[in-house]
């Protein structure tokens, strides 16, 4: 049997919230086969939303590959910030520099910003946002989501915008609606794969902590689960969606993220030099070794 280096940490955590967690195995030179990634990844059903397996890179400083318990993942935006976080805090060469650069499975090579003696958190560069048509309605989405009628917002547009996962993106009109709404996961999923939609992010303007920007929930049945507690990935979309729609001017801000059974996670936003950059800090709350 061979050890690797293993933890289960949360990412996007601040004050008492749990974040959104994630296990993280360092492989470093050793390699896996898809299998046997798809194999471990499954195993942590229900435990964790997502496995990230870092090892070595010829072309950056680490490689991530993704996997829910389900699949093989294009990209996860908390299972990098849980990832990154932790080793670049505990890897002095990397601690001294200011962006570290990581190769990804199927989303090429992102940049992570290192500001943990700043704000103790890191940032990712989300990869360039693409647009993808979708002629859904406001009717068809407030059926499917379990929606009150009209509780879609008719002033801004329903979009589907791909910065890491092909995010459909749902405005809705206040705070209470959008934190209290649970689809049902079946249906849900069944109409995600049947429209090509990886995950739904709806979103108030409307936030709890009058300090947050906006808040979000994201749906991700696809992967095996109802919500994601806190989304690196749909957050990005949902960035883009707001500098495209004159929403944000791309200064620093937080949103606000959950349904009302958690205590609310945050996720840092902001735009520089041309690139959405999204940021958090993680604990871990188990480390060790994994068996294999």
């Amino acid at each position: 049997m061979k050890a690797y280096k293993y933890i289960k940490s949360n990412a996007f955590t601040t004050g008492d919230s749990l974040g959104n967690p994630a296990a993280c195995l360092f492989l470093g030179d050793a390699t896996m086969t898809g299998e046997q990634m798809q194999t471990i990844a499954s195993e942590h059903k229900g435990f964790v939303m997502e496995m990230v397996f870092c090892g070595h890179s010829d072309k950056a400083d680490a490689k991530l590959t993704y996997y829910s318990s389900e699949c093989e993942v294009d990209f996860c935006g908390h299972g990098t910030i849980a990832t990154m976080y932790s080793l670049v805090k505990d890897t002095p060469e990397l601690m001294s520099k200011p962006v570290v650069t990581v190769e990804t499975n199927r989303k090429g090579i992102i940049e992570v910003y290192n500001a943990i003696k700043e704000e103790d958190a890191v940032y990712i560069s989300a990869p360039a946002p693409i647009e993808h048509p979708t002629e859904l309605t406001t009717r068809q989405l407030e059926d499917i989501l379990e929606l009150p009628d009209n509780s879609i917002r008719k002033d801004l547009p329903i979009r589907i915008i791909d910065a890491g996962l092909r995010t459909l993106i749902v405005p809705v009109k206040d705070l209470a609606t959008e934190i209290s709404v649970y689809p049902d996961v079946n249906r849900l999923k069944t109409f995600c794969e049947g429209n090509d939609i990886d995950i739904i992010l709806l979103f108030s303007k409307q936030t709890a902590d009058a300090s947050a920007f906006a808040h979000s929930r994201v749906f991700a049945p696809r992967f095996g689960y109802l919500e994601d507690p806190a989304t690196g990935s749909g957050n990005s979309a949902f960035a883009n969606y707001l500098l495209s729609e004159d929403l944000w001017d791309g200064h620093p801000v937080t949103i606000e993220q959950g349904g009302d059974n958690r205590i609310f996670n945050a996720v840092r936003l902001k735009y520089v030099n041309g690139k959405v950059l999204f940021g958090g800090k993680a604990t871990v709350r188990i480390e060790g070794t994994y068996q294999i």
